[in-house]
């Protein structure tokens, strides 16, 4: 009489291990990335805090300065505040975050992550 085998195989295991861990790596080499972006979205949402410092004046420089001081006391050091687009929309400011990471995973393999927020400014 035969018996079919049931379960998987000593190989079997491996690659299922050998695939979840590099999912799990990847995981740690991205979640810096993330943590970073968020607070670099953290900062341009402080900049429609309607509680600005006094002498604050509605300039570009201005702007900048308050998301620089905010950019040193989260401790972010990429993107640089000039790769911030800060403009004026209309009758509104517009600050845009659009840049580019990356993270080195094997060799010569590294995994790039598009990261983009756009914060309207009253």
């Amino acid at each position: 009489m035969r018996h079919s085998q049931r379960g998987v195989t000593f190989l079997g295991w491996l690659f299922l291990l050998v695939a979840i861990a590099i999912v799990v790596y990847q995981g740690i080499r991205l979640a810096p990335l993330y943590l970073n972006y968020m607070r670099v979205a953290q900062s341009l949402t402080r900049l429609t805090d309607p509680d600005k410092p006094p002498g604050f004046t509605d300039t570009a420089q201005s702007l900048r300065g308050l998301l620089g001081r905010s950019f040193e006391i989260n401790s972010i050091e990429y993107p640089d505040l000039k790769d911030i687009d800060i403009h004026r929309d209309g009758d509104h400011w517009a600050a845009i975050a659009d840049y580019d990471d990356n993270a080195p995973l094997f060799a010569n393999m590294s995994l790039v992550v598009h990261f983009h927020k756009e914060v309207d400014l009253p």
